[in-house]
């Protein structure tokens, strides 16, 4: 720890917004990704306002400090993860809400604003904020917009980055941008929020956000369908995707529904090769007509079962499987979340490469995820403490980010690159692309101290 870091950023900050304590050090050294190497930070600060960050940072560019912001830790990547003698900046204080706008349809907060909070805010004002990763109820604004998070919302409604209108950043040097605006439509200029969006505190801080608020939805109508093959199901999933507009369309393989079945006993085929669960939140006749349509494609493409409600208890009842997917496969041992992304023509033939990964490598992989737009989560569950065990999955890992990159997809949907990820981005971008982004890291963070060995 160094003395002289530490008296300059008490000159700049509060008592309670500077902590050295070994014990809290060390709960700020990560995230969730287990994997992802992790540092020791030399002390956390949290502000509490714009100018205190813009203080900090200059204090960090000054003595050359390397600084990783930071939300509530519910990153998969290793994104917030500390490295040696960094500053951790928590930004959990700077949590307000500070407008929502019933007329403009919009919401101004800082960053550590939970997703959760501003939902139940909205929905306060009959608004509804659409983003919906699955750590909404614990996971910060801030992070959501670093990682561009999604969720299961996201097939009809979009990702994070579909909600900013605007962001408010600190640079490097400690100077502060402001990006996009309230509204809608905004092609003035480079279209910088959406370059700030998903960089993973590589290229600044953001300390605000203006987003999209959307009005409260109707009553949904829910279907679930069992299919006896992978091909099947993706027939399904690439007919209903080309017919209708589902607000939610996820898919769970064999292995997790049994993992499923065996954590809460709900009556699933633990037999058929994959699960579909589906919504329409279209309301009224358009909404009968769309859930027609999903229940003709699964039966078209082989289902064995295919049942829907629109009563709202029920609907609920019918996704409690998916929301059980990575608890019921986190039960039988230590796992790996991954998030890749293909074409939605390709969603089977993913399946089945994980499927045949999973044999070859002796790793039991639970496939669960966002069919409708092609992002899947394999699940590596493994025993941490056998090294033949640890060793063969982070081979399996490692080898389903080949296939899928084989297949044209992506190594991240939502989850964001982090250190997880890092040694495949350039597969994934080519040369040209990574030479581009290294050009923009260094306009924005020449010293290249904002989070470091993240992404790039």
């Amino acid at each position: 720890m160094s003395v002289n870091l530490i008296r300059e950023l008490a000159s700049v900050l509060p008592p309670e917004g500077l902590v050295t304590d070994p014990d809290v050090l060390e709960a700020h050294r990560h995230d969730q990704a287990g994997w992802a190497a992790a540092g020791v930070p030399g002390v956390l600060v949290r502000p509490a306002s714009t100018a205190e960050v813009q203080a900090v940072l200059r204090v960090a560019a000054a003595l050359r400090v390397p600084v990783v912001a930071r939300g509530a830790g519910s990153g998969l990547s290793g994104g917030a993860n500390a490295t040696d003698g960094c500053i951790v900046l928590s930004l959990t204080r700077m949590n307000r809400i500070l407008e929502i706008d019933r007329r403009g349809l919009l919401a101004v907060v800082q960053p550590g604003v939970l997703n959760g909070a501003l939902k139940a805010a909205a929905a306060e004002h009959g608004l509804w904020y659409a983003p919906d990763p699955a750590s909404w109820e614990f996971s910060t604004i801030g992070g959501n917009v670093a990682t561009n998070a999604g969720g299961l919302c996201c097939v009809k409604y979009g990702v994070t980055g579909d909600a900013v209108l605007g962001l408010e950043a600190v640079l490097a040097d400690g100077s502060v941008v402001r990006t996009g605006g309230r509204t809608v439509k905004n092609v003035a200029g480079y279209d910088l929020t959406r370059l700030f969006v998903g960089s993973e505190g590589t290229l600044g801080v953001v300390t605000e956000a203006t987003l999209r608020l959307r009005p409260r939805p109707p009553p949904a109508t829910t279907l679930v369908a069992s299919f006896p093959t992978l091909v099947g199901a993706g027939a399904a999933v690439t007919e209903i995707m080309a017919s209708t507009r589902p607000s939610v369309l996820e898919l769970m393989d064999r292995t997790t529904v049994r993992a499923v079945e065996s954590f809460k006993p709900l009556g699933l085929d633990v037999e058929s090769a994959a699960l579909l669960l589906a919504r329409s939140d279209a309301g009224g006749e358009q909404g009968v007509a769309e859930c027609t349509r999903m229940v003709a494609a699964c039966e078209a493409a082989g289902a064995t079962f295919v049942a829907h409600s629109a009563d709202e208890a029920e609907g609920e009842l019918l996704l409690v499987a998916r929301r059980l997917a990575f608890p019921a496969l986190e039960r039988q041992g230590a796992t790996l979340l991954d998030d890749v992304g293909v074409p939605l023509s390709r969603i089977a033939e993913l399946l089945a490469a994980v499927e045949l990964i999973a044999e070859r490598r002796g790793v039991l992989i639970g496939t669960f995820g966002h069919a409708g737009d092609g992002n899947m989560h394999p699940t590596l569950v493994f025993d941490r403490n056998d090294p033949d065990a640890v060793g063969r999955a982070k081979a399996a890992f490692d080898d389903i980010l080949r296939v899928v990159l084989d297949m044209g997809g992506t190594i991240t949907g939502e989850h964001g690159v982090g250190a997880l990820k890092r040694p495949f981005l350039a597969a994934q971008l080519g040369p040209e692309s990574l030479r581009l982004h290294h050009a923009i890291k260094s306009a924005l963070d020449p010293l290249g101290l904002l989070n470091p060995g993240k992404m790039l």
